[in-house]
């Protein structure tokens, strides 16, 4: 069974193993800190002030290198230009240039017209829409 993120469940990371496959992935998952979508499967914006840059919102784009920014980044998403590398005590972390300056993280950015558009219209996330009458595109 292969799941797409057209599959994924807004408040759980997506995940599956095929015959003879690791796990597939985190296609979209849920941030509660930052209360946004996220995931390889969440087309984003570089999260850096005037950036404009198209990312989306999984690992390879996080500050902190791990979901929600694990014990040194923010959790927010930025582009390679506005990610710095810094080395952890076991392990390189890419970290946005504030966290590599202990200071607060920037605001983030609003979700995509493509990825709010996606959410209202998909039929896999009718029942999600059914269970969230708040959201209004």
């Amino acid at each position: 069974m292969t799941i797409t993120p057209t599959d994924a469940d807004f408040h759980q990371a997506v995940g599956a193993r095929p015959t003879g496959v690791g796990l597939v992935g985190w296609a979209v998952g849920y941030d509660e800190t930052w209360a946004r979508d996220i995931g390889y499967g969440v087309p984003s914006i570089c999260d850096h002030p005037g950036c404009g840059g198209k990312i989306d919102r999984g690992l390879s784009h996080v500050c902190g290198s791990e979901p929600h920014g694990g014990d040194h980044g923010c959790g927010l998403y930025f582009c390679m230009r506005h990610m710095v590398g810094y080395a952890s005590d076991r392990r390189p972390v890419q970290l946005c240039i504030r966290c590599q300056r202990s200071r607060k993280p920037f605001r983030p950015t609003p979700d995509t017209p493509e990825w709010i558009h996606h959410k209202a219209t998909d039929p896999s996330w009718a029942e999600w829409r059914a269970e969230h009458p708040e959201f209004k595109p």
